[in-house]
């Protein structure tokens, strides 16, 4: 969409974080580009409806896209926001992702039911509530005496369940929690170590349509971002995993990263570089980079259903552009399946 355009239709999810993380995008336009119509679109998708069972019974994540996605494609939106890790592992052509926001923090939080401030005061009694299996069998290890049980809705949901009693804790997503202004609810940070994210964990995806000038956005989007997403999703794609999958990686710079976008990759064609931006194998922006080359290392976690076992890995290398960090996902994964190959 180029800077002249009138109007901008962005397409959101109605949940209460969904909105605010799309008004992330809306505000930055308004206040960089104030002559444009901005106009924000709820809706309700297939996995907000379905909500007595897990993800993976009904599905997995790409319930939460499907209407946004066909939005897209009448024409009724122009532009998507999406928290990337609740994309699908295949992105549609015609639908590219065309940019990722600066990561918020990308680790998982411990929340107690209010009145309670110390993990010391946990009733085990009652199940801790998540409905993510990463979690679960990271949780599993550091909370041997606690039982697990599914729990789903939209954020305000879960704190409302943990309140009522039904749980002596609920594990989410700190970036979720800051971004509604709830970091207050946090009892405890897991490190990274401690419980590997979930690929794209706080990063926004923006998904448009092929074809569409999207310059507008290249002072929101981050090279940074797409560097880690392709990494970590190259990850999840190299071992067969879907984003309901016991599968999880992330990725961690060391520098300051300076944003070299393409110049020419403006919707979708060719850039100056060859490289198409927004169509890498797996539909993530390709034509950017960082001019600074930090190290970055890559941490995986995967579950063996078979052999019921706990793979984690970790890798240190430069990658400067979305395809470079791929191919870590794919060198990481490598590592794990040799790994597995000596327990079978």
């Amino acid at each position: 969409m180029a800077q002249d355009e009138k109007k901008l239709i962005i397409g959101s999810r109605e949940s209460l974080l969904a909105v605010r993380q799309s008004e992330l995008v809306l505000d930055y336009l308004r206040e960089h580009f104030p002559q444009m119509q901005i106009e924000l679109v709820t809706m309700k998708t297939t996995g907000d409806k379905i909500l007595h069972k897990r993800l993976d019974e009904i599905g997995g994540k790409g319930l939460f896209v499907k209407e946004l996605d066909q939005a897209l494609r009448d024409g009724r939106t122009d532009l998507s926001v999406h928290s990337l890790k609740d994309l699908p592992a295949e992105i549609p052509e015609d639908l590219p992702v065309i940019g990722f926001s600066v990561r918020e923090d990308p680790r998982d939080v411990l929340v107690l039911p209010e009145g309670i401030s110390d993990i010391s005061e946990m009733d085990f009694s009652k199940p801790i509530g998540t409905s993510s299996r990463r979690r679960t069998l990271q949780a599993q290890e550091l909370f041997p005496q606690a039982g697990f049980e599914s729990v789903r809705g939209n954020v305000l949901t879960r704190l409302r369940k943990l309140d009522e009693g039904q749980y002596s804790a609920i594990i989410l997503a700190a970036a979720g929690l800051r971004r509604l202004g709830l970091e207050n609810r946090i009892s405890r940070y897991f490190s990274t170590e401690e419980m590997i994210p979930s690929a794209g964990q706080g990063i926004l995806a923006l998904q448009g349509r092929k074809g569409v000038d999207y310059s507008c956005l290249d002072g929101f989007v981050s090279a940074q971002s797409a560097i880690a997403a392709a990494a970590e999703r190259g990850f999840v794609s190299a071992l067969g995993g879907g984003c309901t999958s016991p599968i999880s990686a992330h990725a961690e710079f060391d520098g300051v990263e300076v944003d070299r976008p393409d110049e020419s990759c403006k919707s979708g064609e060719s850039g100056a570089s060859g490289v198409s931006c927004g169509f890498g194998s797996d539909g993530l922006a390709a034509g950017i980079g960082t001019d600074t080359v930090s190290p970055m290392t890559l941490s995986g976690f995967y579950y063996d259903e078979e052999n019921r076992r706990i793979y984690r890995k970790k890798i240190m290398v430069k990658a400067a552009t979305p395809e470079e960090g791929r191919a870590a996902g794919r060198e990481l994964a490598a590592l794990i399946m040799t790994d597995m190959k000596t327990h079978r």
